[in-house]
Protein backbone atom coordinates (compact mmCIF):
# COMPACT_ATOMS: atom_id res chain seq x y z
CA UNK A 1 0.00 0.00 0.00
CA UNK A 2 0.85 2.98 0.03
CA UNK A 3 0.26 6.02 1.98
CA UNK A 4 0.08 9.86 0.93
CA UNK A 5 1.44 12.53 2.31
CA UNK A 6 0.45 13.36 5.69
CA UNK A 7 -2.07 10.40 6.01
CA UNK A 8 -1.33 8.28 8.82
CA UNK A 9 -3.12 10.22 11.60
CA UNK A 10 -6.52 9.37 9.14
CA UNK A 11 -5.75 5.46 8.59
CA UNK A 12 -5.18 5.76 12.42
CA UNK A 13 -8.35 7.73 13.37
CA UNK A 14 -10.35 5.71 10.94
CA UNK A 15 -8.92 2.47 12.39
CA UNK A 16 -9.07 3.23 16.47
CA UNK A 17 -13.29 4.67 15.52
CA UNK A 18 -13.90 1.42 14.12
CA UNK A 19 -11.99 -0.92 16.92
CA UNK A 20 -13.97 1.13 19.95
CA UNK A 21 -17.45 0.89 18.25
CA UNK A 22 -16.56 -2.66 17.72
CA UNK A 23 -16.04 -3.29 21.25
CA UNK A 24 -18.86 -0.76 22.37
CA UNK A 25 -21.20 -3.13 20.95
CA UNK A 26 -20.65 -5.96 23.06
CA UNK A 27 -21.51 -4.04 26.42
CA UNK A 28 -24.03 -1.80 24.80
CA UNK A 29 -25.97 -5.45 23.46
CA UNK A 30 -25.49 -7.15 26.74
CA UNK A 31 -27.50 -4.00 28.92
CA UNK A 32 -29.68 -3.96 26.51
CA UNK A 33 -30.75 -7.62 26.10
CA UNK A 34 -33.25 -8.25 29.20
CA UNK A 35 -35.25 -5.75 27.00
CA UNK A 36 -34.63 -7.36 23.89
CA UNK A 37 -35.32 -10.73 25.11
CA UNK A 38 -39.18 -9.47 26.66
CA UNK A 39 -40.07 -7.72 23.37
CA UNK A 40 -38.64 -10.63 21.47
CA UNK A 41 -39.76 -13.51 23.97
CA UNK A 42 -36.81 -14.97 23.65
CA UNK A 43 -35.43 -16.50 27.11
CA UNK A 44 -34.95 -19.46 25.67
CA UNK A 45 -32.29 -18.36 23.01
CA UNK A 46 -31.00 -15.77 25.52
CA UNK A 47 -27.01 -17.17 25.95
CA UNK A 48 -27.40 -18.03 22.12
CA UNK A 49 -26.86 -14.13 21.44
CA UNK A 50 -23.62 -13.80 23.06
CA UNK A 51 -22.44 -17.29 22.08
CA UNK A 52 -23.11 -17.07 18.43
CA UNK A 53 -21.54 -13.84 17.81
CA UNK A 54 -18.27 -14.89 20.32
CA UNK A 55 -18.46 -18.36 17.91
CA UNK A 56 -18.40 -16.20 14.92
CA UNK A 57 -15.57 -14.16 16.01
CA UNK A 58 -13.34 -16.99 17.04
CA UNK A 59 -14.15 -18.83 13.83
CA UNK A 60 -13.15 -16.34 10.99
CA UNK A 61 -10.20 -14.54 12.91
CA UNK A 62 -6.83 -16.77 11.32
CA UNK A 63 -9.41 -16.69 7.81
CA UNK A 64 -9.44 -12.92 7.70
CA UNK A 65 -5.94 -12.59 8.79
CA UNK A 66 -5.18 -14.80 5.95
CA UNK A 67 -7.36 -13.12 3.83
CA UNK A 68 -5.64 -9.44 4.34
CA UNK A 69 -1.96 -11.58 3.33
CA UNK A 70 -2.97 -12.59 0.20
CA UNK A 71 -5.82 -9.78 -1.27
CA UNK A 72 -4.73 -6.55 1.01
CA UNK A 73 -5.21 -5.10 4.11
CA UNK A 74 -7.64 -1.99 2.95
CA UNK A 75 -9.70 -4.32 0.80
CA UNK A 76 -10.33 -6.52 3.59
CA UNK A 77 -10.78 -4.65 6.60
CA UNK A 78 -13.55 -2.58 4.73
CA UNK A 79 -15.21 -6.12 3.80
CA UNK A 80 -14.99 -7.00 7.40
CA UNK A 81 -16.02 -3.15 8.47
CA UNK A 82 -19.33 -4.11 6.03
CA UNK A 83 -20.35 -7.17 7.68
CA UNK A 84 -20.51 -5.79 10.79
CA UNK A 85 -22.43 -2.84 9.17
CA UNK A 86 -24.89 -5.62 7.60
CA UNK A 87 -25.03 -7.78 10.78
CA UNK A 88 -25.99 -4.63 12.60
CA UNK A 89 -29.32 -3.67 10.17
CA UNK A 90 -30.42 -7.48 10.50
CA UNK A 91 -29.80 -7.33 13.69
CA UNK A 92 -31.84 -3.68 14.07
CA UNK A 93 -34.82 -4.85 12.26
CA UNK A 94 -34.83 -8.61 13.53
CA UNK A 95 -38.70 -9.40 14.63
CA UNK A 96 -37.79 -12.75 16.04
CA UNK A 97 -34.56 -14.01 18.25
CA UNK A 98 -34.10 -16.11 15.26
CA UNK A 99 -33.24 -13.44 12.82
CA UNK A 100 -31.67 -11.42 15.81
CA UNK A 101 -28.96 -14.59 15.99
CA UNK A 102 -28.29 -14.08 12.59
CA UNK A 103 -27.39 -10.65 12.58
CA UNK A 104 -25.45 -11.23 15.28
CA UNK A 105 -23.51 -14.03 13.40
CA UNK A 106 -22.56 -11.60 10.74
CA UNK A 107 -21.60 -9.10 12.81
CA UNK A 108 -19.39 -11.71 14.55
CA UNK A 109 -17.54 -12.45 11.22
CA UNK A 110 -16.84 -8.55 10.49
CA UNK A 111 -15.72 -8.09 14.35
CA UNK A 112 -13.56 -11.32 13.99
CA UNK A 113 -10.78 -9.36 11.46
CA UNK A 114 -11.23 -5.68 12.68
CA UNK A 115 -8.27 -6.14 15.18
CA UNK A 116 -6.14 -8.06 13.78
CA UNK A 117 -5.68 -6.58 10.20
CA UNK A 118 -5.76 -3.09 12.00
CA UNK A 119 -2.90 -3.69 14.22
CA UNK A 120 -1.43 -5.66 10.31
CA UNK A 121 -2.19 -2.27 8.62
CA UNK A 122 -0.48 0.05 11.83
CA UNK A 123 2.34 -2.31 11.81
CA UNK A 124 2.37 -1.80 7.44
CA UNK A 125 1.96 2.44 8.47
CA UNK A 126 4.48 3.00 11.27
CA UNK A 127 8.11 2.56 12.10
CA UNK A 128 8.53 -0.10 14.85
CA UNK A 129 9.59 2.44 18.17
CA UNK A 130 6.10 4.66 16.70
CA UNK A 131 4.24 1.04 16.20
CA UNK A 132 5.05 0.33 19.94
CA UNK A 133 4.00 3.69 22.06
CA UNK A 134 0.58 2.72 19.87
CA UNK A 135 -0.32 -0.60 20.36
CA UNK A 136 0.59 0.02 23.80
CA UNK A 137 -2.27 2.73 24.00
CA UNK A 138 -4.65 0.56 22.04
CA UNK A 139 -5.29 -2.35 24.77
CA UNK A 140 -6.09 0.77 27.42
CA UNK A 141 -8.19 2.72 24.64
CA UNK A 142 -10.58 -0.82 25.12
CA UNK A 143 -11.55 0.26 28.23
CA UNK A 144 -13.98 3.13 26.67
CA UNK A 145 -16.38 0.81 25.43
CA UNK A 146 -16.59 -0.99 29.09
CA UNK A 147 -17.11 2.63 30.72
CA UNK A 148 -19.64 4.08 28.25
CA UNK A 149 -21.41 0.63 27.07
CA UNK A 150 -23.93 0.61 30.00
CA UNK A 151 -24.91 4.07 29.65
CA UNK A 152 -25.33 3.91 25.98
CA UNK A 153 -27.26 0.99 26.22
CA UNK A 154 -29.42 2.35 29.09
CA UNK A 155 -30.23 5.46 26.84
CA UNK A 156 -31.22 4.09 24.15
CA UNK A 157 -33.44 1.54 25.50
CA UNK A 158 -34.76 4.30 27.86
CA UNK A 159 -35.26 6.80 25.62
CA UNK A 160 -35.60 6.33 22.40
CA UNK A 161 -35.78 1.89 21.47
CA UNK A 162 -33.73 -1.39 21.41
CA UNK A 163 -33.80 -1.21 17.60
CA UNK A 164 -31.03 1.50 17.70
CA UNK A 165 -28.74 -0.20 19.91
CA UNK A 166 -27.57 -2.23 16.44
CA UNK A 167 -28.76 0.50 14.01
CA UNK A 168 -26.10 3.16 16.35
CA UNK A 169 -23.29 1.22 14.23
CA UNK A 170 -24.31 2.27 10.69
CA UNK A 171 -23.53 6.04 10.68
CA UNK A 172 -20.48 5.21 12.69
CA UNK A 173 -19.05 2.17 10.69
CA UNK A 174 -19.73 4.46 7.64
CA UNK A 175 -17.77 7.35 9.14
CA UNK A 176 -14.51 4.86 10.14
CA UNK A 177 -14.75 3.16 6.59
CA UNK A 178 -14.72 6.65 4.74
CA UNK A 179 -11.75 7.81 6.90
CA UNK A 180 -9.85 4.72 6.31
CA UNK A 181 -10.43 4.67 2.65
CA UNK A 182 -9.50 8.55 2.37
CA UNK A 183 -6.29 8.20 4.08
CA UNK A 184 -5.30 4.98 2.99
CA UNK A 185 -4.07 3.92 -0.57
CA UNK A 186 -2.82 0.27 -1.58
CA UNK A 187 -1.72 -0.52 -4.67
CA UNK A 188 -3.61 -4.17 -6.41
CA UNK A 189 -1.18 -7.17 -7.16
CA UNK A 190 -1.96 -8.61 -10.63
CA UNK A 191 -1.20 -12.00 -9.85
CA UNK A 192 -3.36 -14.86 -9.59
CA UNK A 193 -4.29 -16.27 -5.79
CA UNK A 194 -5.51 -19.18 -4.49
CA UNK A 195 -7.68 -19.70 -1.32
CA UNK A 196 -7.06 -23.03 0.75
CA UNK A 197 -10.31 -23.69 1.02
CA UNK A 198 -10.35 -27.14 2.37
CA UNK A 199 -8.53 -25.88 5.06
CA UNK A 200 -10.35 -23.16 5.70
CA UNK A 201 -13.94 -25.12 5.86
CA UNK A 202 -11.86 -28.12 7.81
CA UNK A 203 -10.63 -25.36 10.30
CA UNK A 204 -14.19 -23.64 10.66
CA UNK A 205 -15.23 -27.63 11.61
CA UNK A 206 -13.27 -27.97 13.76
CA UNK A 207 -13.15 -24.84 15.99
CA UNK A 208 -16.92 -25.03 15.79
CA UNK A 209 -16.78 -28.31 17.36
CA UNK A 210 -14.59 -27.23 19.53
CA UNK A 211 -16.71 -24.28 21.11
CA UNK A 212 -19.92 -25.95 20.47
CA UNK A 213 -18.78 -27.62 23.80
CA UNK A 214 -18.73 -24.83 26.01
CA UNK A 215 -21.87 -22.69 24.09
CA UNK A 216 -23.89 -25.99 25.03
CA UNK A 217 -22.61 -26.44 28.41
CA UNK A 218 -23.75 -22.98 29.04
CA UNK A 219 -26.77 -22.72 27.49
CA UNK A 220 -28.45 -26.74 27.31
CA UNK A 221 -27.29 -27.21 30.92
CA UNK A 222 -25.06 -30.04 29.91
CA UNK A 223 -21.57 -31.08 31.27
CA UNK A 224 -18.32 -32.01 30.01
CA UNK A 225 -18.81 -35.48 30.30
CA UNK A 226 -21.66 -36.19 28.28
CA UNK A 227 -21.68 -37.98 25.59
CA UNK A 228 -22.59 -35.00 23.15
CA UNK A 229 -19.83 -32.70 24.09
CA UNK A 230 -17.35 -35.75 24.65
CA UNK A 231 -18.55 -36.67 20.74
CA UNK A 232 -17.81 -32.79 19.65
CA UNK A 233 -14.47 -32.85 21.24
CA UNK A 234 -13.17 -36.35 19.72
CA UNK A 235 -14.60 -34.82 16.06
CA UNK A 236 -12.69 -31.76 16.49
CA UNK A 237 -9.71 -33.80 17.78
CA UNK A 238 -9.87 -35.39 14.29
CA UNK A 239 -10.81 -32.55 11.97
CA UNK A 240 -7.77 -30.90 13.74
CA UNK A 241 -5.77 -33.42 12.45
CA UNK A 242 -6.84 -33.65 9.27
CA UNK A 243 -6.06 -30.06 9.10
CA UNK A 244 -2.48 -30.63 9.82
CA UNK A 245 -2.59 -32.93 6.74
CA UNK A 246 -4.46 -30.39 4.54
CA UNK A 247 -2.34 -27.39 5.35
CA UNK A 248 1.32 -29.79 4.80
CA UNK A 249 0.15 -30.06 1.02
CA UNK A 250 -1.24 -26.94 -0.19
CA UNK A 251 0.89 -24.28 -1.75
CA UNK A 252 -1.08 -21.64 -0.13
CA UNK A 253 -2.66 -22.87 3.66
CA UNK A 254 -5.20 -20.84 5.61
CA UNK A 255 -2.61 -21.35 8.11
CA UNK A 256 1.25 -22.12 7.39
CA UNK A 257 2.15 -24.31 9.70
CA UNK A 258 5.57 -22.94 9.49
CA UNK A 259 4.29 -20.37 12.11
CA UNK A 260 4.31 -23.11 14.73
CA UNK A 261 8.28 -23.84 14.35
CA UNK A 262 8.64 -20.02 15.07
CA UNK A 263 9.55 -19.81 19.02
CA UNK A 264 7.89 -16.61 20.01
CA UNK A 265 4.56 -17.51 17.63
CA UNK A 266 4.14 -20.84 19.90
CA UNK A 267 5.23 -19.39 23.46
CA UNK A 268 3.16 -16.27 22.79
CA UNK A 269 0.51 -18.56 21.91
CA UNK A 270 0.57 -20.72 24.98
CA UNK A 271 1.04 -17.86 26.99
CA UNK A 272 -1.98 -15.84 25.58
CA UNK A 273 -4.22 -19.35 25.68
CA UNK A 274 -3.48 -20.30 29.22
CA UNK A 275 -3.57 -16.62 30.55
CA UNK A 276 -7.34 -16.60 29.49
CA UNK A 277 -8.25 -19.57 30.74
CA UNK A 278 -7.33 -19.00 33.82
CA UNK A 279 -7.47 -15.13 34.14
CA UNK A 280 -10.70 -14.67 32.13
CA UNK A 281 -12.09 -17.22 33.88
CA UNK A 282 -11.44 -16.74 37.68
CA UNK A 283 -12.30 -12.53 37.40
CA UNK A 284 -15.05 -12.51 35.15
CA UNK A 285 -16.95 -13.77 37.97
CA UNK A 286 -15.72 -11.78 40.68
CA UNK A 287 -18.60 -9.39 40.08
CA UNK A 288 -21.10 -12.30 41.43
CA UNK A 289 -19.02 -12.03 44.59
CA UNK A 290 -18.87 -8.90 44.80
CA UNK A 291 -22.52 -8.52 45.01
CA UNK A 292 -23.33 -11.63 47.16
CA UNK A 293 -20.96 -11.10 49.95
CA UNK A 294 -19.77 -7.96 50.26
CA UNK A 295 -23.05 -6.49 49.62
CA UNK A 296 -22.14 -4.21 46.41
CA UNK A 297 -24.88 -3.66 43.66
CA UNK A 298 -24.51 -4.56 40.16
CA UNK A 299 -22.89 -1.20 38.98
CA UNK A 300 -20.34 -0.59 41.65
CA UNK A 301 -19.37 -4.17 41.58
CA UNK A 302 -18.95 -3.78 37.76
CA UNK A 303 -16.54 -1.02 38.22
CA UNK A 304 -14.44 -2.06 40.93
CA UNK A 305 -12.98 -3.97 38.52
CA UNK A 306 -12.22 -1.12 36.74
CA UNK A 307 -8.76 -1.29 39.33
CA UNK A 308 -7.36 -3.57 36.55
CA UNK A 309 -7.41 -1.10 34.43
CA UNK A 310 -5.55 1.69 36.30
CA UNK A 311 -2.76 -0.44 36.96
CA UNK A 312 -2.78 -1.90 32.86
CA UNK A 313 -2.87 1.11 31.42
CA UNK A 314 0.35 2.76 33.17
CA UNK A 315 1.73 -0.86 32.61
CA UNK A 316 1.05 -0.67 28.62
CA UNK A 317 2.61 2.70 28.32
CA UNK A 318 5.95 2.46 30.44
CA UNK A 319 5.82 -1.33 28.52
CA UNK A 320 5.23 0.05 24.54
CA UNK A 321 8.43 2.58 25.30
CA UNK A 322 10.33 -0.38 26.97
CA UNK A 323 10.07 -2.73 24.35
CA UNK A 324 12.52 -1.67 21.67
CA UNK A 325 15.29 -0.91 24.20
CA UNK A 326 15.16 -3.75 27.07
CA UNK A 327 14.34 -7.51 26.19
CA UNK A 328 11.00 -8.28 25.97
CA UNK A 329 11.62 -11.75 27.51
CA UNK A 330 12.87 -9.64 30.73
CA UNK A 331 9.65 -7.13 30.99
CA UNK A 332 7.43 -10.24 30.53
CA UNK A 333 9.28 -12.17 33.05
CA UNK A 334 9.77 -8.98 35.40
CA UNK A 335 5.90 -7.86 34.87
CA UNK A 336 4.11 -11.83 35.67
CA UNK A 337 5.59 -11.85 38.93
CA UNK A 338 2.98 -9.59 39.67
CA UNK A 339 -0.23 -11.97 38.71
CA UNK A 340 0.90 -14.32 40.51
CA UNK A 341 1.20 -11.83 43.86
CA UNK A 342 -2.46 -10.48 43.15
CA UNK A 343 -3.93 -14.05 42.50
CA UNK A 344 -2.51 -15.02 45.62
CA UNK A 345 -4.27 -12.39 47.32
CA UNK A 346 -7.81 -13.48 45.53
CA UNK A 347 -7.14 -16.74 46.93
CA UNK A 348 -7.52 -15.42 50.21
CA UNK A 349 -10.73 -13.53 49.94
CA UNK A 350 -13.48 -14.28 52.75
CA UNK A 351 -16.59 -12.59 53.72
CA UNK A 352 -14.90 -9.92 55.59
CA UNK A 353 -12.88 -8.97 52.40
CA UNK A 354 -12.97 -4.96 52.04
CA UNK A 355 -13.06 -2.78 48.74
CA UNK A 356 -9.93 -1.34 49.29
CA UNK A 357 -8.29 -5.11 49.32
CA UNK A 358 -9.93 -6.00 46.12
CA UNK A 359 -8.90 -2.44 44.40
CA UNK A 360 -5.30 -3.00 45.46
CA UNK A 361 -5.59 -6.57 44.38
CA UNK A 362 -6.58 -6.10 40.79
CA UNK A 363 -4.42 -3.20 40.08
CA UNK A 364 -1.46 -5.43 40.72
CA UNK A 365 -3.07 -7.78 38.68
CA UNK A 366 -3.31 -4.55 35.90
CA UNK A 367 0.38 -3.82 36.49
CA UNK A 368 1.25 -6.97 35.40
CA UNK A 369 -0.83 -8.37 33.02
CA UNK A 370 -0.68 -4.67 31.07
CA UNK A 371 2.66 -6.35 29.05
CA UNK A 372 0.00 -8.06 27.29
CA UNK A 373 -1.43 -4.95 25.62
CA UNK A 374 -0.19 -4.45 22.39
CA UNK A 375 3.29 -5.87 23.46
CA UNK A 376 2.38 -9.75 22.54
CA UNK A 377 0.58 -8.20 18.75
CA UNK A 378 3.98 -6.61 18.54
CA UNK A 379 6.21 -9.37 19.22
CA UNK A 380 4.65 -11.37 16.78
CA UNK A 381 4.27 -9.27 13.95
CA UNK A 382 8.28 -8.51 13.94
CA UNK A 383 8.93 -12.57 14.37
CA UNK A 384 7.54 -13.06 10.66
CA UNK A 385 8.05 -11.95 7.41
CA UNK A 386 5.13 -9.08 6.48
CA UNK A 387 3.37 -11.55 4.30
CA UNK A 388 2.55 -13.53 7.48
CA UNK A 389 1.85 -10.79 9.57
CA UNK A 390 -1.90 -10.62 9.08
CA UNK A 391 -2.12 -14.40 9.54
CA UNK A 392 0.11 -14.79 12.31
CA UNK A 393 -2.22 -12.40 14.70
CA UNK A 394 -5.05 -14.09 13.62
CA UNK A 395 -3.43 -16.93 14.51
CA UNK A 396 -2.14 -16.04 18.21
CA UNK A 397 -5.67 -13.95 18.64
CA UNK A 398 -7.69 -17.40 17.95
CA UNK A 399 -5.73 -19.18 21.05
CA UNK A 400 -6.51 -15.75 22.97
CA UNK A 401 -10.20 -16.59 22.35
CA UNK A 402 -10.06 -20.03 22.93
CA UNK A 403 -8.44 -19.60 26.41
CA UNK A 404 -11.22 -17.28 27.32
CA UNK A 405 -14.52 -18.91 25.71
CA UNK A 406 -13.08 -22.08 27.41
CA UNK A 407 -12.07 -20.88 30.49
CA UNK A 408 -15.26 -18.56 31.68
CA UNK A 409 -17.28 -22.11 30.80
CA UNK A 410 -15.12 -24.52 32.58
CA UNK A 411 -14.78 -21.70 35.63
CA UNK A 412 -18.34 -21.16 35.61
CA UNK A 413 -19.14 -24.13 36.21
CA UNK A 414 -16.63 -25.40 38.49
CA UNK A 415 -18.36 -22.85 40.14
CA UNK A 416 -21.36 -23.35 40.19
CA UNK A 417 -20.33 -27.40 41.49
CA UNK A 418 -18.92 -25.68 44.37
CA UNK A 419 -21.68 -23.44 45.71
CA UNK A 420 -24.35 -26.13 44.87
CA UNK A 421 -22.14 -28.80 47.00
CA UNK A 422 -21.21 -26.10 49.74
CA UNK A 423 -25.02 -24.85 50.42
CA UNK A 424 -26.85 -28.57 49.83
CA UNK A 425 -26.06 -29.02 53.71
CA UNK A 426 -27.81 -25.77 54.10
CA UNK A 427 -31.00 -26.74 52.31
CA UNK A 428 -33.18 -27.52 54.91
CA UNK A 429 -32.63 -24.25 56.50
CA UNK A 430 -32.76 -21.95 53.12
CA UNK A 431 -36.52 -21.21 51.50
CA UNK A 432 -38.08 -23.59 49.48
CA UNK A 433 -36.80 -24.15 46.43
CA UNK A 434 -33.77 -21.82 46.16
CA UNK A 435 -31.12 -24.38 47.03
CA UNK A 436 -30.81 -25.04 43.42
CA UNK A 437 -30.57 -21.47 42.21
CA UNK A 438 -28.02 -19.96 44.33
CA UNK A 439 -25.21 -20.96 42.22
CA UNK A 440 -26.57 -18.87 39.44
CA UNK A 441 -29.24 -16.75 40.99
CA UNK A 442 -27.10 -15.69 44.09
CA UNK A 443 -28.26 -15.22 47.77
CA UNK A 444 -32.13 -14.55 48.47
CA UNK A 445 -32.88 -11.61 50.11
CA UNK A 446 -34.55 -12.02 53.72
CA UNK A 447 -32.45 -14.28 55.27
CA UNK A 448 -31.11 -14.90 58.90
CA UNK A 449 -28.31 -12.90 59.74
CA UNK A 450 -26.58 -16.63 61.18
CA UNK A 451 -27.34 -18.27 57.48
CA UNK A 452 -26.56 -15.21 55.44
CA UNK A 453 -22.91 -15.81 57.11
CA UNK A 454 -22.80 -19.52 56.55
CA UNK A 455 -23.62 -19.28 52.91
CA UNK A 456 -21.55 -16.18 52.38
CA UNK A 457 -18.69 -18.43 53.65
CA UNK A 458 -19.91 -21.22 51.29
CA UNK A 459 -19.16 -18.10 48.33
CA UNK A 460 -16.03 -17.29 49.86
CA UNK A 461 -14.58 -20.79 49.91
CA UNK A 462 -15.76 -21.45 46.04
CA UNK A 463 -13.64 -18.52 44.88
CA UNK A 464 -11.26 -19.16 46.96
CA UNK A 465 -10.94 -22.44 44.92
CA UNK A 466 -11.43 -20.82 41.70
CA UNK A 467 -8.78 -18.33 42.52
CA UNK A 468 -5.97 -20.87 43.50
CA UNK A 469 -6.67 -22.60 40.18
CA UNK A 470 -6.01 -19.30 38.27
CA UNK A 471 -2.90 -19.16 41.02
CA UNK A 472 -2.02 -22.38 39.35
CA UNK A 473 -2.11 -21.07 35.31
CA UNK A 474 -0.48 -17.73 35.71
CA UNK A 475 2.41 -19.59 37.00
CA UNK A 476 2.37 -21.88 34.40
CA UNK A 477 2.21 -18.70 31.84
CA UNK A 478 5.49 -16.74 34.18
CA UNK A 479 7.66 -20.09 33.62
CA UNK A 480 6.46 -20.12 29.63
CA UNK A 481 7.55 -16.34 29.55
CA UNK A 482 11.20 -17.87 30.11
CA UNK A 483 10.90 -19.81 26.70
CA UNK A 484 10.44 -16.14 24.76
CA UNK A 485 13.77 -15.09 22.72
CA UNK A 486 15.93 -12.95 24.71
CA UNK A 487 16.33 -9.57 22.21
CA UNK A 488 15.20 -6.60 22.40
CA UNK A 489 12.74 -5.76 19.48
CA UNK A 490 14.31 -4.19 16.44
CA UNK A 491 13.19 -3.41 12.83
CA UNK A 492 14.27 -6.11 10.97
CA UNK A 493 15.27 -3.82 8.03
CA UNK A 494 15.83 -0.09 7.85
CA UNK A 495 12.59 1.64 7.85
CA UNK A 496 13.98 5.23 7.02
CA UNK A 497 10.81 5.85 4.72
CA UNK A 498 8.90 5.01 7.33
CA UNK A 499 10.96 7.47 9.88
CA UNK A 500 10.96 10.51 7.79
CA UNK A 501 8.67 13.13 8.49
CA UNK A 502 6.79 12.62 5.60
CA UNK A 503 7.00 8.87 4.77
CA UNK A 504 5.61 7.08 1.43
CA UNK A 505 5.28 3.73 2.35
CA UNK A 506 5.33 0.26 0.08
CA UNK A 507 4.04 -3.02 1.46
CA UNK A 508 2.45 -6.04 -0.37
CA UNK A 509 -1.31 -5.68 -1.27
Amino acid sequence: MTLVKNNRSLVLLGLLIGLIFAELDETVVSTAMPTIIRELHGLSLYGWVAGVYMLAVTLFMPILGKLADLYGRKRVYLSCMGLFILGSIVSGIAPSMAVLLLGRGIQGIGAGGLMPIALVIIGDAYPLEQRAKIQSLIGPLMILPQLLGPTVGGYLVGHVNWHWVFLINIPVGLLAAAVLSIGMRESRGTESKKIDWAGAVTLVLALLSLLLAPVLIDNQGLSWSSPVIIGLLVLSGLLIALLIRIESRVKEPIIPLHLFRNRNIVVLSLIVFILMLGVMGGTSAFPFFAQNVMGLTPTAAGYLMMAFMAGAVPSSIVNGFLITKVPYRSLFIVCFTLPIVGFFLLSRIGIDTTVLYVVVTFFILGLGLGALFGGDNLIVQESVDKEHSGVALGTVQLFQSLGATIGLSVFGSLLARHISDGVSGLADQLPAGTASHIATGGIPQGLAPDLLVKVQTVFAGAFQNIFTISLGFVIAAFFICWFLKKEVLSKKEPESAAAAAEPALEARP
